[in-house]
């Protein structure tokens, strides 16, 4: 069996990486640490790459479309994995999720509906939607566990603000697993959701890209809503937890996060019921979006076909950089309130117990611990003061300099 090396540091300044390349001009200054944009700093699977390598060996780049192969491994990936039993016309391509979630707020819903997400979450759920004229309701998650009791920090849904806000509104846009901080909705919290949502008629959109990053079982906090201590944690998918979840929702997902190839845009939509896909399918194939590039489909066919075992073993690693991360707060920055992944490589953390107003912490996290962290409040306005969403999707030296860094600067 291959062994796979996440420790190894990779260039990638100059390379017109988003992550790293874009640092001099949103902060004036490159010698920063980016511990931010959602993406990883580990290669893509060689299995991806050579995939990639081997379609370029023919030199006509034409219009293409996804082979039966490419059909075959995404099915089988949603099955085995989430218990989603599709056919590939119950899937459409989509060239990202974020354009997804537009194309279907466009489609199915008009200017001035409102729309619900629960906060902090990613930015577009909430910049999306006011883009296309929709008005955003939001649900502040409530973060329970930490000091004081047996169970870490972690975020859930308060039901009765959820009920509430809920009504009127046309569409709940849901990050699951929850970014930040990889929070998984257990299976009775997503029925719950999805009674609400049934009751009052909202459209679910599912943004499930960060479900293939759950993490290796670990103790969590004992309660219906998350595994219990000893249980392997397992991601949910909200279309699977009833018929009336079924026939109300969008699901998209994608091989991006997990494999680091989100710069070849392949996203991939499940609607289960007949007559929302076919409106929402139709005004897809409308747009001319089906056709995705020949690159996308080549690499989410091999990471999906062959992609099990680099990512147990890369699970296996990120589960040791959440262990880095807490043994590092709780030695030496006990103050922090930590949010800390279930699933995925964010984590959300909380530093308002050092009593620095949040302009000077982000000032000085950037001039003096030279990291770049994202601001708390774009994922939800002035409640996130003093919070900051950290990528450790990275080899362990650059997360432990960058925490060294960290705490060298609230000491300072």
């Amino acid at each position: 069996m291959k062994q796979y090396n996440f420790d190894t540091q990779i260039e990638r300044r100059g390379t017109d990486c988003f992550k790293w390349d874009a640092l001099p001009d949103m902060y004036g200054r490159d010698d920063l640490l980016p511990m931010w944009v959602a993406d990883n700093d580990w290669a893509a699977p060689d299995f991806v790459l050579e995939a990639l390598r081997k379609r370029c060996e023919h030199p006509v780049l034409g219009y293409g479309m996804p082979s039966e192969g490419y059909w075959q491994a995404v099915t089988a990936w949603l099955a085995k994995h989430y218990g989603i039993q599709a056919t590939k016309e119950d899937l459409h391509f989509i060239p990202g999720i974020v354009a997804g979630i537009s194309y279907a707020l466009l489609c199915l819903t008009q200017p001035g509906d409102r729309v619900l997400v629960t906060t902090p979450v990613y930015p577009p759920f909430l910049n999306v939607p006011q883009g296309c004229g929709r008005e955003v309701v939001c649900n502040p998650l409530k973060v329970v566990g930490g000091h004081g009791t047996p169970c870490p920090y972690r975020f859930e849904i308060d039901f009765e603000d959820f009920e509430r806000k809920a009504e009127g509104c046309k569409v709940f846009i849901m990050s699951n697993p929850h970014n930040p901080a990889g929070t998984l909705w257990g299976e009775e919290t997503l029925r719950r959701v999805a009674d609400i949502c049934h009751r009052k008629g909202l459209l679910v959109i599912s943004d499930e890209i960060h479900a293939d990053l759950t993490l290796p079982s670990s103790p969590l906090r004992p309660s219906a809503t998350s595994p219990c201590e000893g249980e392997e944690r397992k991601h949910v998918s909200y279309s699977t937890v009833s018929p009336e979840a079924a026939r109300h929702s969008i699901t998209f997902m994608a091989p991006s996060k997990t494999f680091n190839i989100a710069g070849m845009g392949s996203s991939v939509c499940y609607v289960g019921e007949a007559a929302l896909r076919k409106r929402f399918y139709g005004w897809l194939d409308a747009l001319g979006v089906a056709g995705g590039n020949i690159f996308a489909f080549t690499a989410a066919e091999a990471a999906f076909a062959q992609g099990e075992e680099w990512q147990r073993q890369m699970l296996a690693y990120l589960a040791g950089n959440v262990q880095t991360l807490k043994d590092f707060l709780d030695e030496r920055l006990p103050k922090v309130k930590a949010v800390l992944p279930e699933a995925s490589y964010l984590a959300w953390l909380d530093f308002n117990a050092y009593g620095i107003p949040h302009k000077t912490l982000a000032e000085r996290f950037i001039q003096e611990a030279r990291v770049v962290m994202n601001d708390g409040t774009t994922f939800g306005g002035e409640a996130y003061h003093g919070c900051f969403r950290l990528n450790i999707g990275c080899p362990r030296a650059m997360l432990t300099e960058a925490l060294q860094r960290i705490e060298n600067c609230l000491k300072a």
